[in-house]
């Protein structure tokens, strides 16, 4: 059973002043931050020896009241007594503090893929297969029932992807996951189409007011955006309706009420929009063919990937396929057969680089579709959320890209991609010509995008080094003489360390949280000090609580004062419950963004249950990187 902190909470109000002394009310990891009307109002002697409270601290125009581990659960009790809060923990839970728009779109994106990866590789490579067959053998779906049904496995997952982004889309949203489905079902119901031609050439145009129009391709089978945008939208009205329906009726008129509302509006907004957009991208395309066929080439090689995303790309199929019916041929997406063997380049780049396990194993298979023409699982798994390597992608895409456009090359097989497009180049007047310069270009997006990330850092994605970078660390663990038995805790961070006592704050150099030590760090990554479950991840980000599958509590605080950023610059990537390994990468922060706020960076890892051990023995190392020897538990 929790246990009751109401005679405590009622304690704290009326010793700080009374509820009308109270401006605003925050918590952090170890602490009530008040803001009061009139701090002098407040009890400070009775408060500090008040069992319950460790003790009151005064900075930064707070009144602190340093709670514990617990905090949470007084913060409730304190509300419970008729206290306002302007900002609560769980509201800054929900936002999402990364004010790069660009990063925020990554993130989201990256997020509803990363649950699908796997199968998308999987597919990806099925199709590989089905090319196969056509290629070397004849074998289609035309002629055999088993290339049908692989055509069907391989093809499904993407034609229908709008469905299966939708649950995982509602996930990171926060929204029913099957009323998220529904609505992915709507934009890819199979009569649609036929139903808007009909009403199209009965003159409706418009449904409720508002321009009715499918995107240019005519539906929204392997689109990425619309969906994403649908389900986003969804989540409000769906939290809305939550909110203002009674009890009795909420089972079915939260999902009526959420597709009632959103089906229309995603229709009747993001198809026209989307048409929009493509037409005038089309024409702009089209212009800067006019003006040079090499800026066209090298324009559109270098942004296909970010069309392909946002289902622009349809802007210029269609013509590439008008031109098709009419010549035989076309020059208009040639340059696009390069974006493939940039993708793959980056990515064998990267997976000879990385340490991570999980980088590893979703990048193999997602290097194997690439080489057929699947790029969904490298983009969206990989090289989007590292950022530079997409950017990689596309400026060689867009060196050579152009190029195709400088050599005249024309696709006589439109639909084959990756390798088993390149038989399409070869060209009835001029033989395998051209068919050997597309795959010399092709080499070279491989070689020059590959040596390119091979001089890139690769950033850690997923924050679980391999289990030989592991040991390395392990071996290289220094201490100052031959310690008694008990546990080794690793430096979560890199740079300096310091003593609890020196920390610029009166709670933790008092250790009166604990023990411990303190790293001025000159990186932003946190990781695991040791193996153990997460017991605290603080919504802003700046602190994470975890126990060491030995007992140990520890708490890792980035900064000082850092709750007041409300959770900038700051990013978790893990949940209380998480099962982690020493090295498992726990927190991201950016040390500009705190310095910037002028705030100190200095970081206190603390063992917070340091009564239950004889001694805690620290490092005597004055300098530390991650996963180096900080400090040891002693029994």
């Amino acid at each position: 059973m929790a246990k009751d902190y109401s005679a405590l909470a009622k304690d704290i109000v009326a010793h700080v002043g009374g509820k009308d002394n109270i401006i605003d009310l925050r918590h952090c990891v170890t602490r009530l931050r008040f803001t009061l009307r009139d701090q002098s109002k407040a009890d400070t002697d009775y408060l500090k020896k008040r069992e319950g409270i460790v003790t009151v601290v005064q900075a930064s125009g707070q009144y602190q009241v340093v709670i514990g581990n617990h905090v949470p659960d007084v913060y409730a009790a304190v509300l419970e007594q008729g206290v306002m809060a302007t900002t609560t923990s769980d509201d800054l839970s929900q936002k999402d503090t990364d004010t790069n728009i660009f990063n925020r779109v990554i993130d989201v994106i990256s997020g509803i893929f990363q649950p699908i990866l796997g199968v998308m590789a999987a597919a990806g490579i099925i199709k590989g297969i089905v090319a196969l067959l056509k290629a070397v053998f004849a074998i289609t779906p035309d002629n055999s029932a088993l290339a049908l049904v692989l055509n069907a496995a391989g093809d499904g997952l993407y034609q229908f992807l709008p469905i299966i982004l939708a649950v995982t889309a509602a996930r990171k949203f926060k929204m029913s996951e099957f009323t998220a489905a529904a609505i992915g079902a709507a934009l890819v119901y199979p009569t649609l189409p036929a139903g808007v031609e009909t009403l199209e050439k009965a003159g409706i145009t418009h449904m409720l007011g508002l321009p009715f129009a499918l995107p240019s391709s005519g539906s929204y089978l392997s689109t990425v955006i619309p969906i994403i945008l649908a389900v986003w939208f969804a989540s409000h009205v769906e939290k809305f309706v939550k909110k203002v329906s009674p009890e009795v009726a909420k089972m079915f008129l939260v999902p009526f009420t959420t597709l009632l509302v959103t089906v229309p509006l995603t229709f009747a907004i993001v198809g026209p929009v989307a048409n929009l957009i493509s037409d005038l991208l089309s024409k702009g395309f089209m212009a800067i063919l006019d003006f040079s066929p090499f800026v066209y080439g090298a324009v559109l090689a270098g942004l296909w990937q970010i069309l392909v995303m946002f289902g622009l790309h349809w802007a210029i199929i269609p013509l590439a396929i008008l031109q098709f019916a009419d010549k035989g041929w076309t020059t208009i997406i040639v340059q696009n057969s390069i974006v493939a063997f940039t993708q793959t380049g980056v990515l064998l780049a990267i997976l000879l680089k990385t340490k991570e396990k999980k980088v590893k194993s979703v990048g193999w298979p997602a290097f194997i579709s690439s080489i057929f023409g699947v790029t969904e699982p490298s983009i969206y798994g990989i090289t989007l959320p590292m950022k530079m390597p997409f950017l990689i992608s596309c400026i060689v895409s867009a060196v050579l890209g152009g190029w195709t456009q400088f050599f005249g090359l024309k696709n006589y097989a439109m639909g084959a991609l990756g390798i088993f497009g390149v038989p399409g180049y070869v060209s009835p007047s001029q033989g395998l010509r051209p068919m050997f310069i597309l795959i010399a270009l092709d080499i070279l997006a491989v070689l020059i995008s590959f040596t390119i990330q091979m001089f890139v850092p690769v950033p850690n994605l997923y924050g679980t080094p391999d289990e030989k970078s592991t040991v390395k660390q392990q071996s290289e663990v220094t201490t100052s003489a031959v310690e008694p038995v008990g546990e080794d805790i690793q430096s979560p961070m890199i740079g300096s360390v310091i003593r609890l006592s020196e920390v610029p704050d009166e709670v933790f150099a008092s250790g009166a949280m604990g023990q411990g030590l303190a790293i001025n760090p000159t990186d932003g990554t946190v990781v695991a000090p040791a193996a153990g479950e997460i017991t605290l991840v603080f919504p802003t980000g700046h602190a994470v609580g975890m126990k060491t599958e030995h007992g140990a509590e520890i708490l890792i605080h980035i900064g000082m004062d850092t709750v007041s950023l409300a959770g900038k610059g700051f990013k978790s990537f893990v949940k209380p419950g998480d099962k982690v390994r020493a090295g498992d990468q726990l927190l991201e922060f950016n040390l500009s963004e705190i310095r910037e706020a002028k705030l100190s960076v200095i970081s206190p890892i603390i063992i917070t249950n340091a009564s239950e051990y004889q001694a805690i023995e620290p490092t005597v190392a004055g300098t530390i990187n991650s996963g180096d020897f900080l400090m040891k538990t002693v029994k």
